[in-house]
C-alpha cells in the first residue's frame, strides 16, 4: 500500500477551486478538521473565490469584440495575434481569477510576499464583509478610542495607533478584533463625509520581513494597499474608491505610522 500522500499548499488551493478529484478532496478536508485555523483561511479563500466568480463571469459570455474578430478572419498570422489579444483582454477582465487559478503553478514567491498576499486576500474579505454594515460596522466605537487602541495593543502584544486622516477626509469609526492566520488582527474602520468608508488591517508576528514598499491588490472589487513594516503588516482596503486616491490615503497612513 502506497503512503499517504502529504497535504501541499497546491492541495488546499485546489481545495479552495473546487478542482480537486472526490478521494483527494475527502483527505484534505479531514487534514483540515484537525486544523481549525488553516480550515479557517481555506474557507476565506472559497468565499472570496465565489465572490470573484460572481462578479465576472458574465464577461465569459460576453460576445468577441468586432475589431478581434477581424483580425481572427485573417491569415494564420493574424489569427495567432489576435488569439493573443483575445486572451490579454479576457486576462485584463479576469484579473482576480486568473491568478487565483494559477497561484498552485507558479515558482515559490518569498516569504514576505507571500505574506502580503495572504494579508491582503485576508483584508479584502474583512472589508467586504463589515463596510457595508449600518447598525454593527465596528466592536467599539470611535467614542471610546483610547479603549479601542489599548484593547487591540494587549491583544495583538504591540502598540498600535488609530491614524488621524481628517486630513484626507476620513474621520474614525472604531474597529474591531478579528482573527488571523498567526494571531488576532486589529481592524480599523474610517467614514467620509460622503459615507465611503476604507479600513485598516494591522497584524504582528511578521517575522523576518523589513519590507515597506508598497504593493496593491485587487480582490472582487475590493482594492488593498498592503506594506510590512519589520514585525508589522498593514492593508488598507476600500471598494469605493480610486486607486490614486486610495495611495493618498495610505500616504497619509504612512507617514503617521512612520514620523
Amino acid at each position: 500500500m502506497s503512503e499517504p500522500q502529504p497535504i501541499s499548499e497546491a492541495d488546499l488551493q485546489a481545495y479552495a477551486d473546487e478542482r480537486l478529484a472526490a478521494e483527494r478532496r475527502a483527505e484534505v478536508e479531514a487534514w483540515l478538521a484537525a486544523r481549525p485555523e488553516e480550515m479557517e483561511r481555506i474557507a476565506d479563500y472559497r468565499r472570496l473565490h465565489h465572490e470573484l466568480r460572481a462578479a465576472y463571469h458574465p464577461v465569459l459570455d460576453e460576445p468577441v469584440p468586432e475589431h478581434l474578430a477581424r483580425l481572427a478572419r485573417r491569415p494564420r498570422q493574424w489569427r495567432r495575434l489576435a488569439g493573443v489579444a483575445a486572451w490579454l483582454a479576457l486576462g485584463m477582465a479576469l484579473g482576480g481569477i486568473a491568478g487565483w487559478e494559477l497561484r498552485g503553478t507558479r515558482p515559490a514567491a518569498s516569504p514576505g510576499a507571500e505574506v502580503g498576499a495572504l494579508m491582503a486576500r485576508r483584508a479584502a474579505v474583512a472589508h467586504a464583509t463589515y463596510s457595508p454594515e449600518v447598525r454593527h460596522p465596528v466592536e467599539v466605537g470611535a467614542d471610546q478610542e483610547a479603549h479601542l487602541v489599548a484593547w487591540l495593543s494587549k491583544r495583538l502584544g504591540a502598540p498600535l495607533r488609530a491614524p488621524k486622516l481628517d486630513e484626507v477626509g476620513y474621520s474614525l469609526v472604531g474597529g474591531r478584533l478579528l482573527p488571523g492566520d498567526q494571531g488576532p488582527v486589529a481592524h480599523f474602520m474610517y467614514q467620509s463625509p460622503r459615507g465611503t468608508r476604507i479600513t485598516l488591517y494591522v497584524r504582528t508576528e511578521v517575522s523576518g520581513n523589513r519590507e515597506t514598499a508598497f504593493r496593491y491588490a485587487r480582490e472582487a472589487n475590493v482594492g488593498v494597499f498592503y506594506w510590512i513594516d519589520r514585525k508589522m503588516g498593514y492593508a488598507l482596503s476600500s471598494g469605493d474608491v480610486s486607486k490614486d486616491d486610495l495611495l493618498n490615503v495610505a500616504n497619509a497612513v504612512y507617514r503617521q505610522l512612520n514620523p
